[in-house]
């Protein structure tokens, strides 16, 4: 059941929508850049107890309040796209094939602790960005199935991933990271790669090989384990690294 955001009364040329559907009601629906590229989505609540999301101007009188970031205990990607008649929509649905969308923000699907998902079950991908994972791998000297495990773990193939913190693309690269090893495209799948794998090689000899270690710097960073002397006592983190172990071995062997 599609789970969008439904036209406003006020004109198709003005509105991007009101949130219908209850089930997206605890999702905050934008990433910052998006909501000023969007004109400004704000939230409020009518008389009825209904939360709707819009950018009319005219609701700022009931109260609407900006909604500034996604909510990080997601896991969804939001999707948006324009309808027949030029509305935009946004949802945690794909909008599948024949339909031009793009991913608006997308959260690191092994980071939740509340996640249901069985990693020790979860389907691979063991054929997407085959050749670029293969090449930043040798080239670097490192597991091209510790690769594949992270980009799993990140961004589950989705190379249009943006996280709620600015992480970009397949390996989730921060901008200032991204930068520093000359990324002019964080979402070109073949820069992407080749950066986070160099990142994951250096980290690797920062750590003297220890997989757990590296993955606890890949997503709380290296002054987190250094503070810790270890995997840092955060939940996400935690998580994170078992999940990144269990895919790392089922990637190892295929299964």
């Amino acid at each position: 059941m599609w789970q969008t955001l439904a036209t406003m009364s006020t004109g198709f040329s003005r509105a991007l929508g009101v949130l219908a559907s209850s089930a997206l009601l605890a999702i905050g629906l934008l990433a910052p850049s998006e909501t000023s590229a969007a004109g400004g989505i704000r939230r409020y609540t009518d008389a009825k107890g209904v939360v709707h999301f819009t950018n009319v101007p005219g609701d700022h009188a009931r109260g609407a309040k900006p909604v500034l970031q996604v909510n990080a205990r997601t896991q969804r990607a939001i999707y948006k796209f324009k309808d027949a008649v030029g509305i935009t929509h946004y949802t945690d649905q794909s909008p599948g094939r024949g339909r031009a969308y793009t991913v608006v923000a997308v959260f690191c699907p092994a980071c939740d602790p509340k996640s249901t998902v069985n990693w020790t079950r979860t389907r691979l991908n063991l054929t997407a960005y085959l050749g670029e994972i293969e090449a930043a791998a040798r080239a670097n000297g490192v597991d091209a199935a510790l690769v594949r495990a992270l980009i799993h773990a990140e961004s589950a193939f989705n190379p249009r991933a943006l996280s709620h913190k600015g992480a970009q693309g397949l390996m989730q690269l921060m901008p200032a990271t991204a930068a520093q090893y000359g990324v002019t495209d964080s979402f070109d799948a073949a820069q992407n790669i080749d950066a986070g794998v160099r990142h994951l090689a250096m980290l690797l000899k920062r750590f003297n090989g220890d997989i757990r270690l590296v993955s606890a710097a890949y997503n709380a960073g290296e002054g987190a384990v250094k503070k810790y002397r270890g995997v840092p006592p955060y939940a996400e983190t935690r998580v994170y690294v078992e999940r990144v172990g269990t895919l790392l071995q089922r990637y190892r062997t295929g299964a």
